[in-house]
């Protein structure tokens, strides 16, 4: 088990001495600073149209344990998968990386998550924001054959190549990538409706957590042409 962030171990005290007038659950802390600008968000916060559903996180406290968990995911399992050039295959390299995401996604089936696709700076705009798109897509198909559920992955983007880690206009594999993030809580989840948050955020994660078996997909490939 690795260590988590310090913003998570400060979460025991802001529940025990942090809560405000408002009623129970309403926490008067700073929100932690994004560690990750380069994927657009760490929790959704109403871009998708779910304005309603960020106004009750924020008053709820929710807000808090979703960036700590989003810390969490980003230390204890790679974020970013790379891609070949022009392509939203994955190589063996980024199923094993999306492998350990989909093990911890089934370990915290609480949370929702967001997927966003990039590309390098080859190529037309409307082109790019199309591959990125696709890459994203198959990132999520991938995740949902390995037993991660569907409707834990609310969110699928595409920065195009709007959002590049390295200024070149060559072909740059770094920049060919899709980011996964936490973006908040399955409202619905009974955890979350009985209000357990810290329960989830100081859950172990557990890195020998293997996959379902006889679970199949089909192949980012035959995603991208709808086949």
């Amino acid at each position: 088990m690795k260590a988590f962030p310090a913003s998570i171990a400060a979460l025991i005290t802001l529940s025990a001495c942090g809560q405000t007038a408002g009623g129970p659950g309403l926490f008067d802390v700073e929100r932690p600073r994004t560690f990750r600008a380069e994927a657009g968000a760490i929790v959704d916060s109403g871009f998708f149209g779910n304005a309603t559903v960020n106004n009750i996180e924020v008053m709820s406290g929710q807000r808090d344990y979703a960036v700590a968990l989003a810390e969490r995911f980003d230390a204890e399992v790679p974020s970013t998968v790379n891609f070949g050039f022009n392509s939203a295959e994955l190589g063996p390299e980024a199923r094993g990386i999306l492998d350990l995401q989909a093990s911890w996604m089934r370990q915290f089936p609480e949370l929702r998550f967001s997927v966003y696709g990039h590309t390098d700076l080859v190529g037309s705009d409307s082109y790019n924001f199309a591959l990125g798109e696709r890459r994203a897509r198959a990132v999520v198909n991938y995740l949902v054959s390995r037993g991660v559920p569907g409707s834990s992955l609310e969110a699928l983007v595409s920065y195009g190549e709007t959002q590049p880690l390295v200024l070149t206009q060559n072909r740059e594999r770094a920049n060919r990538r899709t980011v996964t993030e936490v973006s908040g809580f399955l409202q619905r989840h009974p955890t979350v409706l009985n209000g357990r948050y810290a329960e989830v955020v100081f859950r172990e994660y557990v890195e020998s957590a293997t996959a379902p078996q006889n679970i199949t997909g089909i192949t980012a490939s035959e995603f991208a042409t709808g086949q």
